[in-house]
C-alpha cells in the first residue's frame, strides 16, 4: 500500500503486516473448523479473541501509517487535485473488491454474508483519510473520539439498518466480517498520526537496524507485501482443504 517498488518500502511495516496476516490465517482456520462443525473452539473469548483483535488492530493501524507514507511520497510531486483523485480511485477499487466479497458470501452464506467488511471499510477510509491526512497530534483526538463512540455503539442495537457502515447495529444482525467506521476509523487516524510523526517526508525519522535480509524477516515481509492477494486466496484454500478432508 506504500509503493510498488520493494526497494522503496519500509521493511518493518511489511514485517508487521505479515505478522498480522499469519494471525489472521490462524484465526480463520479455527473459525472454518468450527463453521463446518469439525471442532468447537471458543474463538469469541479468551486468548483466541485477543489474537483476532490483535491481528485486526495491527492491520488497520498499518493502513493508516501506509496512507500517511503514501501521501508524503507524492505530496511534493503531484498537484492537490491529482492526489485527491489518486486516493479516491484507490478507495473505490478497494470498495469494489469489498462488493465482490459481499456477492460471493451472499451466495454461500446468505444469512451472514459480508455487509460492511474489512475491504469496504478500508476503501471508504482511504477516501475519508483525505480530510485528516496532514494532521499529527490532532488525529489522536479524532481517533479517540471514533473509538469511544464505537465502543459505546457496540452496547446498543437499533431497529434500522441504513447506518450499518457507521456502527449502528440492527437487531438480530450477524455477519462474518464487520468493520464499521466507529470505532475502526479511529485506529486508522491514530495510524496516520503515527505515520506523520515517524515517517515524515517519506523518510524514517528514527534509525533502526536493517533486518530485511534476514530469512525469517524476509518471509514475513513477503506476506506483508502481498496481503491483499493472500486475503483473497486464503479462505478458498482453507475451505478447499477442509472439504477434501471431509470427503
Amino acid at each position: 500500500m506504500i509503493v510498488r517498488n520493494e526497494k522503496d518500502r519500509f521493511w518493518e511495516i511489511d514485517f508487521l503486516r505479515g505478522f498480522a496476516i499469519i494471525l489472521m490465517i490462524f484465526f480463520h482456520i479455527l473459525y472454518d473448523l468450527n463453521f463446518f462443525s469439525i471442532t468447537n473452539f471458543r474463538i469469541y473469548s479468551g486468548i483466541l479473541l485477543y489474537i483476532a483483535r490483535l491481528s485486526a488492530s495491527i492491520f488497520v493501524v498499518l493502513v493508516g501509517i501506509s496512507l500517511s507514507i503514501s501521501y508524503s511520497r507524492v505530496e511534493n510531486r503531484l498537484k492537490t487535485n491529482d492526489i485527491i483523485m489518486k486516493f479516491i480511485k484507490r478507495g473505490l477499487k478497494t470498495l469494489i473488491l469489498g462488493v465482490v466479497i459481499s456477492v460471493i458470501t451472499w451466495f454461500y452464506i446468505p444469512r451472514g454474508f459480508v455487509v460492511f467488511g474489512i475491504l469496504h471499510f478500508i476503501g471508504l477510509s482511504i477516501i475519508l483519510s483525505l480530510i485528516f491526512i496532514r494532521y499529527r497530534y490532532i488525529n489522536i483526538i479524532f481517533g479517540s473520539f471514533f473509538i469511544i463512540v464505537g465502543l459505546y455503539l457496540k452496547t446498543l442495537t437499533f431497529n434500522f439498518n441504513i447506518l450499518i457502515p457507521l456502527g449502528f447495529i440492527p437487531n438480530n444482525f450477524w455477519t462474518i466480517d464487520y468493520f464499521p467506521l466507529f470505532p475502526w476509523f479511529g485506529i486508522i487516524l491514530i495510524g496516520i498520526s503515527i505515520g506523520n510523526l515517524i515517517y515524515p517526508n517519506f523518510k524514517r525519522k528514527y534509525e533502526i537496524k536493517d533486518l530485511s535480509k534476514n530469512l525469517f524477516v524476509k518471509s514475513f515481509c513477503f506476506l506483508g507485501r502481498n496481503s491483499l492477494f493472500i486475503y483473497f486466496l486464503h479462505q478458498p484454500i482453507i475451505i478447499g482443504l477442509i472439504m477434501i478432508f471431509l470427503t
